[in-house]
């Protein structure tokens, strides 16, 4: 094989095996990706791609995390496994130069030690001993990609989910990689954001890069994709060209979302549907929030404003979706529903009654918060264990176990009551954090990002349950990009931006 025609990167999987488990979490995978090819690889929830994405980049490596039967060729280099003591092994920082990698938690990439979005632009290409001037230079033509340059002097922490992830794809990106590995890259961006994400993407193949994509949805970005590779219960059911693979059986059976693929459990949503003059659940009055003004901001900054004189009424049994730019205040919005935040002006009223003086607990009973990151919220052993955790003060040890069983059982985790949290893959951890949600049976449901990772039959849980909360009375209000979903799903679409909401 010539250098010209020798794949970037080349797996063959007979079989790879977590310490302590009895079977294969992946068998039988192969993947060849070429310089300057997009290869898209699809799976539904638990189909292995996040293990297979964190081999190929060196996060999980051979004889460390589990026994790999297989090989892996990155360029010339070549390592052949037997699940044996004496296998060779991966250096991680060496690996890690040419292979770069943005997982589904994006934040997990970034350093951490770094107090701006420059500095975190600029730490891989410090390690290299980059020169100054070109490092200034890389990160200003980065931050021009990704749509960053107006937060480059912003704390990473104070970003919002999806200008994480943009950050996370600038600095996988930045140091130029033979290889970039990523995992659900479109997740919880906006539509400006997905074309900044796209069109780095082709800068890098232009520039002779291989790309591998790991995604839970047959999207404009996969479309793009020379070469699908589905994963179904760890192991290849079909690979191909795109235009070969979407009408494929094996496609429509993993779970893979595709636009225009009827859900089984279609949208009975009536989105002409009105308000029903019931009291509101929740009510905004005027309410007006602002952060801190973050560093390198002028003098006379006092405080950036994100929601502005807010007036919002949500009845029973009203659903109402708020779209609106990465960075918009969003997540902020919902926060202030259950009291983590508090107006600097205004009023949140629940049920009738200001939260003004509640404590977040007593308001957690009346407002259930899915977080935009699932991981924020869970904290028990147990799959079980963090469902009933809020049930048992209220209902008593035995009523709270039977609750939180139906609502595992509406999230389809049943199975998976004595897991514990941190084993189930991402999509399940959202579904979970929605199960803790739902089994309190709260007066209003405020969901932030909630079908980000969610296959189709994730998806299909979510709309049951949310159908239900409904169903009894409860206000469901829900941030997401999804433009289809919203439309499908809300009486109400709303955006925020410029920190006021206005009605789509």
């Amino acid at each position: 094989m010539s250098a010209t025609t020798r794949p970037a990167l080349l797996a063959r999987i007979g079989g790879f095996t977590f310490h302590g488990d009895a079977r294969p979490v992946l068998r039988d995978v192969g993947l060849s990706a070429a310089p300057g090819t997009l290869t898209a690889v699809l799976g539904g929830s638990g189909s292995g791609k996040t293990t297979l994405g964190k081999l190929l980049a060196g996060w999980l490596r051979p004889g460390h995390a589990g026994s790999l039967m297989g090989s892996l060729e990155l360029g010339p280099e070549r390592l052949v496994f037997h699940g044996l003591a004496d296998d060779p092994r991966i250096n991680p920082g060496a690996w890690s130069r040419r292979v770069g990698f943005v997982p589904q938690d994006a934040a997990a990439t970034l350093s951490t030690v770094r107090s701006t979005v420059a500095e975190e632009l600029a730490f891989g290409l410090e390690n290299r001993g980059m020169p100054r001037a070109d490092m200034h230079a890389a990160v200003a033509g980065t931050a021009t990609l990704t749509g960053l340059t107006a937060l480059l002097e912003r704390d990473p922490a104070t970003l919002s989910g999806g200008e994480l992830r943009r950050l996370a794809v600038g600095c996988a990106a930045i140091t130029g990689p033979e290889v970039l590995v990523l995992d659900e890259p479109l997740a919880s961006l906006d539509a400006a954001g997905a074309v900044q994400v796209r069109d780095l993407i082709r800068g890098l193949l232009d520039a002779g890069a291989a790309v591998i994509v790991l995604s839970q949805a047959a999207d404009g970005l996969a479309r793009t994709a020379g070469h699908w590779i589905i994963l179904d219960g760890g192991t290849v059911t079909a690979s191909g060209p795109p235009a070969q693979l979407m009408g494929a059986p094996e496609l429509a059976r993993s779970g893979v979302v595709v636009p225009d693929m009827p859900s089984a459990a279609p949208s009975r949503r009536d989105t002409s549907t009105g308000r029903t003059g019931a009291a509101p659940v929740l009510e905004l009055r005027t309410v007006g929030f602002g952060y801190p003004a973050g560093r390198g901001s002028p003098p006379e900054a006092r405080e950036e404003q994100v929601l502005r004189n807010l007036d919002l009424a949500v009845d029973p049994g009203e659903i109402v979706a708020v779209t609106g730019p990465n960075g918009a205040g969003k997540s902020t919005l919902l926060r202030h529903f259950n009291g983590l935040l508090r107006p600097a002006a205004g009023e949140v009223r629940v049920q009738g009654s200001s939260i003004a003086s509640v404590p977040v607990g007593r308001v957690a009973a009346s407002v259930g918060l899915l977080f935009q990151h699932p991981r924020d919220q869970l904290f028990e052993r147990t799959v079980l264990r963090e469902v009933s955790f809020g049930l048992r003060g209220r209902l008593g040890v035995e009523a709270s176990v039977s609750r939180a069983y139906g609502a595992l059982a509406a999230v389809g985790l049943s199975d998976a009551a004595g897991t514990h949290p941190a084993e189930l893959p991402a999509s399940q951890q959202r579904l979970l954090a929605l199960a803790t949600v739902v089994a309190r049976e709260p007066a209003l449901l405020a969901l932030d990002e909630p079908t980000v990772g969610l296959d189709r039959h994730g998806l299909d849980l979510l709309h049951s349950a949310v159908e239900a909360a409904t169903a009894r009375g409860a206000a469901v209000v829900l941030v997401t990009h999804d433009v289809a979903y919203a439309r499908a799903m809300a009486h109400r679409i709303l955006e925020l931006d410029g920190g006021r909401l206005r009605q789509v």
